[in-house]
């Protein structure tokens, strides 16, 4: 009976621990470990990072502004056609008729219309009319009419060289530069914040490895002390050190793999696309060792590098430029306003022309004396034979103190102040370039000294594990040595990672900002 319920608890706990293994195996099996070099993990970034897909939507937006602001100028062509009947009662013998007076017309108009870019604008029409009536005083029943008008109206001082329009489609033009230039900083921060994840994570897996290679000294330990112990020459309780060794070990492998998984999800967020079915399952692995070769620094190279090219800066001066073009049209706009107008106008008649009417007191049908069809109106209009000409100049200046002065003033102001944060921002780069070369060189120097550390760690353990073994030295100075060279190794590990991320902030603070795009100033804010 005892044996039955031994090998029944054995089939249990095999049965139990099968279950607990089978899916952890299975789910190894699915998981796929994807190794990438730090070149291909950038090129996914720019091929799936959200951040960068949304901020390519951007110049496409300005495009969209740009087109609407020049919208402004298409000309426009208008049309119209109408039919009239009116039914006037006669009031007196004057009226042309003895009850009422009905009159119909048709008319039809076509004509285009236009504002230039030059700030002029101008309107070409062409019109037609049909009407009959009772009228017994007309001249032409029915009378077909038609004209050609045109007007043209040219600012000569407000409004000459820039005005409302063209400030809005020159400041969406700056828009769209910006945007192209904030673009290319998303691209730049995404491509650092990249490398920065790439090489935390090749970090988070060599600091595992460091700290299962203390593991594994610490396990060899209490493997000796218990060999000791069954030969006689250690006492049990000596063990328990070892093993607290063992143990604390243990928990830095925990949390060394997690941090492990953690820099897999910053780094899997920046370069994998959310929407594929593997996103949380693809494990992540740098195809490359950190490397550590020192590089020459060149700062002053670097700070004009930043000043010339850097996000930032364009942006800074894209917002200046943008307050130029306010100061321009604040400036032309407390000019008095002249604007020479020119129209011109073209008339013709024609239609069955009647007899003139007789003063004497008699009565009776009239007859049609000429008739002149539509074509010869139109050709009355289009040679000109009743012109009409209007040419004159209007003057238009407020008395007094008016908005426009005060914007320009204004315009001035934060055209100045944009000046002076634009040579703020430089000095900051030159600070910024300085610091940023300052911990490559530091980095640089802390990796040779933590190998030196390193290299002393081992010789200690080696000097402290052969006292042990030979009897003059106790346990407690071996397990300290193993972790001073724990430590040293992490030590080496993390300036060799922080060394590389330093060389990619060097390299990305002579691209764009590292804190963010240059905020828009108070002038751009003017513009809006």
């Amino acid at each position: 009976m005892r044996y039955s319920k031994m090998c029944a608890a054995v089939f249990l706990a095999a049965a139990v621990a099968t279950a607990a293994v089978t899916p952890a195996s299975a789910q190894g099996q699915a998981a796929a470990v994807r190794k990438l070099t730090i070149d291909e993990a950038v090129k996914l970034a720019l091929a799936q990072n959200l951040g960068i897909q949304i901020e390519r939507l951007n110049p496409q937006i300005e495009d969209v502004a740009v087109a609407q602001a020049r919208s402004y100028w298409v000309p426009t062509l208008t049309s119209t056609l109408q039919n009239n009947s009116q039914n006037t009662p006669s009031s007196s013998f004057l009226s042309g008729g003895q009850a009422k007076i009905s009159d119909a017309r048709f008319s039809t108009q076509f004509g285009v219309n236009q504002v230039l870019p030059t700030g002029a604008n101008y309107s070409v029409a062409w019109n037609s009319a049909r009407s009959t009536s009772t009228n017994a005083f007309t001249n032409f029943d029915p009378l077909l009419s038609s004209n050609v008008a045109f007007s043209f109206s040219q600012p000569l001082l407000r409004g000459r060289t820039i005005d409302s329009y063209r400030q809005q489609l020159q400041t969406t033009r700056k828009d769209r530069e910006a945007a192209d230039v904030s673009l290319r900083a998303t691209i730049a921060t995404t491509t650092r914040n990249v490398k920065l994840a790439y090489w935390d994570l090749a970090f988070a897996r060599e600091n595992l490895s460091a700290q299962q290679q203390s593991l594994d000294l610490a396990k060899r330990a209490l493997a000796d002390n218990e060999k000791r112990v069954q030969i006689g020459t250690m006492a049990p309780i000596d063990i328990v050190e070892a093993q607290a060794e063992v143990a604390r070990n243990e928990e830095t492998v925990i949390v060394a793999e997690a941090a492990i998984k953690q820099a897999e999800d910053r780094l899997r967020a920046l370069i994998l696309d959310p929407a594929s079915p593997d996103f949380w399952t693809t494990s992540l692995e740098p195809g490359e060792q950190m490397p550590f070769t020192a590089i020459s620094v060149d700062v002053e190279g670097a700070i004009k590098k930043a000043i010339d090219s850097r996000t930032d800066v364009k942006l800074a001066k894209n917002s200046i430029e943008k307050s130029d073009i306010n100061l321009k049209y604040f400036r032309s706009q407390v000019l008095p306003e002249i604007n020479a107008n020119v129209s011109y106008q073209s008339n013709a008649v024609g239609g069955s022309q009647l007899t003139p009417v007789s003063f004497t007191g008699t009565t009776g049908p009239r007859s049609v004396v000429a008739q002149r069809g539509y074509g010869s109106v139109l050709g009355d209009v289009f040679s000109s034979q009743y012109p009409t000409w209007t040419v004159g100049v209007s003057v238009s200046y407020p008395l007094g103190g008016n908005t426009q002065e005060t914007n320009l003033a204004r315009a001035r102001l934060q055209y100045s102040q944009a000046g002076q944060q634009l040579r703020n921002l430089e000095m900051q780069i030159g600070t910024q370039v300085r610091d940023a070369a300052r911990q490559v060189t530091t980095n640089a120097k802390r990796v040779e000294r933590a190998r030196v550390a390193r290299d002393l760690s081992e010789q200690k353990l080696s000097a402290e594990e052969k006292k042990f073994a030979a009897g003059i030295q106790i346990s407690f100075f071996v397990f300290q040595a193993q972790r001073d060279l724990a430590q040293a190794r992490t030590n080496e590990i993390k300036a060799i990672a922080d060394y590389n991320k330093s060389v990619v902030d060097f390299e990305a603070i002579q691209d764009t900002s590292l804190t963010g795009n240059a905020p828009i100033t108070s002038a751009a804010q003017g513009a809006r």
